[in-house]
């Protein structure tokens, strides 16, 4: 793809930097119709958003937002709308970072140290329906491949219910946060433990905290 790339008409910028998410106006300059970006600068406004109206043709995500746990914001919109590419820009560019956010699911990833021309580059192919990442090591443990697995049988909903465990909620405080009743909280806390293989919700909590990018300092596996 090239001059020829059809306007995007519906992208979400998820960046809690104003001054990043400027910059990445500006490189999008010319692939996106004027008034197509959505920005947001939090887990739970690109919740909002994504959930709300028609779903976007991209997003382009950062892994260190607000509420977020890491790649958790990447796991979620892989559920919640999987027809949609995810392109992950973000500083973090160890390369377990990017083995990671192949497994759960990016199409692509950037690095914020980049030039605004690779991030052109990666919109272009991404929306080709073809992907972008340096080269990636092997995942010799297979752990993440093996977490993927299992958070991919949680509903959306079932994500938010545990990404708001792991915020330390109680079943009250979820259904005030979701307007859910009580009772269904509890019946989407048992169906978490069950899917995730967990005995408790302390240990369903730190299993969504493996996503977090502390993981990638020392090793690119997640433990579990």
């Amino acid at each position: 793809m090239t001059g020829a790339t059809p306007l995007l008409s519906r992208v979400v910028v998820a960046d809690d930097h104003p001054m990043f998410r400027a910059a990445l106006l500006h490189a999008l300059s010319g692939l996106v119709a004027p008034g197509g970006v959505a920005e947001v600068a939090s887990r739970s406004a690109l919740e909002a958003v994504v959930v709300a109206g028609p779903a976007p043709e991209l997003v382009l995500l950062d892994l260190a937002m607000p509420g977020a746990y890491g790649f958790s914001s990447l796991v979620w919109l892989r559920s919640e709308r999987p027809e949609v590419p995810v392109l992950v820009v973000s500083s973090n560019d160890h390369p377990g970072t990017l083995q990671r956010a192949q497994q759960f699911g990016a199409a692509g990833f950037v690095s914020k140290a980049a030039p605004a021309q690779d991030l052109r580059r990666a919109v272009c192919a991404v929306m080709a329906g073809d992907t972008w990442f340096d080269a990636v090591p092997a995942d010799t443990s297979g752990s993440d491949a093996r977490l993927a697995e299992r958070l991919a049988q949680l509903t959306p909903q079932q994500l938010r219910v545990l990404m708001l465990i792991a915020d330390g909620l109680l079943n009250k405080q979820i259904a005030a946060e979701l307007g859910l009743s009580t009772n269904t909280v509890k019946i989407h806390v048992t169906a978490i433990l069950a899917k995730l293989q967990c005995r408790s919700r302390t240990q369903a909590a730190v299993l969504l905290k493996s996503l977090d990018l502390d993981a990638d300092a020392e090793d690119t596996g997640t433990g579990v």
